[in-house]
């Protein structure tokens, strides 16, 4: 599997190793003194127990280059759903307001709607969450809908 390689960042997908780690609790030294957050642990073990996700279009650890430090994860809830993806991320406290989260989701979507099956990759956070909203508006997300409980995001392909 690829890795994807932005101006800061490695995204390199999770592997067995990786999931069983994370699920076990066994700390890594490539890890950043807070990875996993909760989010992080989440993911592991629904890759635990649907290990179909580990492949070049699901989740993938955020690395950073100048520490080779993992500083979080973010992935694609595949396969697509008529053309449409969602994306989901997350960047350990410590390495938040760097602009990681941004740099991450806009290189996994290019990555994304570089695909033939792939047209839209969206998301949606909730109203309290302005730091998320900010995050894909940087990564070239559109807002295009609104409720009480979420506001939608997408890119689509140009």
């Amino acid at each position: 599997m690829t890795d994807l390689v932005s101006e800061r960042l490695i995204l390199r997908p999770w592997d067995t190793s990786d999931v069983n780690a994370v699920v076990e609790g066994v700390r890594q030294p490539s890890w950043a003194a807070d990875f996993p957050a909760e989010g992080d642990t989440v993911i592991a073990g629904v890759i635990a127990s649907n290990p179909e996700w580990l492949s070049p279009f699901g989740h993938r650890l955020i690395i950073e280059r100048a520490t080779s430090e993992v500083v979080g994860s973010l992935g694609l809830f595949w396969p697509p759903a008529d053309g449409r993806v969602e994306i989901g991320y997350g960047v350990v406290p410590s390495r938040q307001g760097l602009g990681y989260a941004s740099e991450a989701t806009a290189a996994l979507t290019s990555f994304a709607l570089s695909l033939e099956e792939v047209h839209t990759v969206h998301a949606s956070v909730e109203p309290t969450n302005p730091a998320s909203a900010r995050v894909l508006e940087k990564a070239g997300f559109t807002r295009y809908a609104d409720t009480a409980e979420l506001i939608s995001y997408r890119r689509t392909v140009s």
